[in-house]
């Protein structure tokens, strides 16, 4: 009689809908475990957030945790919808907290007026360097990488060679560095340590299409060649 054994794979799902005025990625990412997280939920109506919600409850969906690469406006604004509906805090770098404090004003500064946006509830987590988060049967973990903001992290999945890269790294580009906080040479410095991740990894950006790390590596003018 022979013996096996029976190994479950647990796919990781990844869902972008691009919010707000500015186009801002907001991810949901979950397995077949059907737990997942929340990352980057920027959604600047309740349009846009009832289209998300939508697609949580259609694929049944527990959200187990919400994350912020950055507390920016434009990946922040839909915290009171997440937090509202699923009772769910906020995560993020605690070194971003005088953005997230400051939220009317970071508004106010880009479109040069005010916007009626709920209170936002207390950070949860304060995420630092080697984190790890668990949904599921899938782990992220933080990797600190200030320069757009000094709280800028991402997220990454070593298991699945993905990693959700905020406003650090975009196709081809970088994030600012002329706003409040930020630094070009810690960007410099996050960036050397992006590049030492497997070249094969997947970038999903905080804009615009994912990239990986190798095209990266070969393309994007600011980047280090290793």
């Amino acid at each position: 009689m022979s013996s096996y054994t029976l190994y479950i794979i647990y796919m990781l799902n990844i869902k972008i809908f691009r919010v707000n005025p500015i186009s801002e990625n907001c991810y949901i990412v979950h397995d077949d475990t059907k737990e997942g997280v929340i990352i980057d939920c920027g959604c600047f109506s309740v349009k846009e957030w009832k289209e998300i919600k939508r697609y949580i409850d259609d694929n049944n969906i527990v959200i187990t945790h919400m994350l912020n690469t950055h507390l920016h406006f434009d990946h922040i604004m839909g915290i009171p919808f997440v937090y509202d509906d699923l009772g769910i805090s906020p995560e993020a770098c605690i070194s971003d907290k005088f953005l997230y404090d400051d939220l009317d004003g970071q508004i106010r500064m880009f479109f040069g007026q005010d916007f009626n946006i709920p209170t936002l509830p207390s950070i949860a987590r304060a995420l630092k360097d080697g984190d790890n988060i668990s949904f599921g049967e899938h782990d992220m973990s933080v990797i600190q990488t200030p320069g757009h903001s000094p709280g800028s992290i991402c997220l990454y999945c070593e298991s699945e060679n993905v990693l959700f890269s905020g406003d650090t790294l975009f196709q081809n580009s970088i994030g600012r560095t002329d706003l409040s906080g930020s630094s070009t040479s810690d960007m410099m410095n996050s960036l050397q340590r992006l590049s030492e991740l497997p070249r094969n990894t997947e970038v999903y950006p905080g804009h615009g299409g994912k990239t990986s790390i190798g095209w990266e590596c070969d393309n994007n003018p600011y980047f280090p060649s290793i």
